[in-house]
């Protein structure tokens, strides 16, 4: 039987593609792993409810599509980091392994390429979280 006193992450969902924030949902389930409390997600479909939702607080971890249009991920990901004091990290999803070096421009804590590979993405995920629950 789950502890339900166990106060869920947020974790915070960006495409402006409703089948890749299924996908990301999909991949990670409720509880990624043993070790942590289970997610709650935050699905958002556009730049500025990113922002919103970031600068209200309340999130333990971003997703963000770097493929999502017309704002795409790395920019609002860029955008977090240099705007909010206390931001928490950030996982983007770039259209490919080779964009690797846009998701450390955008300060992203973590990239993961499409197709979204549950495993990775999972991985990823679970590590950022856990340093997180551990500071």
């Amino acid at each position: 039987m789950a502890d339900t006193n166990i106060p869920a992450l947020r974790v915070l969902v960006y495409s402006s593609d409703v089948d890749t924030r299924q996908q990301v949902m999909r991949a990670l389930g409720k509880r990624p792993s043993p070790e942590l409390p289970p997610l709650e997600y935050v699905e958002v479909a556009t730049g500025p409810v990113v922002i919103a939702q970031l600068d209200a607080g309340g999130i333990d971890l971003a997703i963000l599509d770097g493929e999502a249009a017309p704002t795409g991920g790395m920019g609002v990901a860029k955008q977090l980091k240099d705007e909010i004091a206390d931001c928490p990290p950030i996982l983007v999803l770039t259209g490919r392994a080779d964009d690797a070096w846009l998701a450390n421009w955008s300060r992203a804590e973590a990239a993961v390429s499409h197709p979204i590979d549950p495993f990775q993405l999972t991985e990823a995920v679970v590590g950022l979280l856990r340093d997180t629950q551990a500071a």
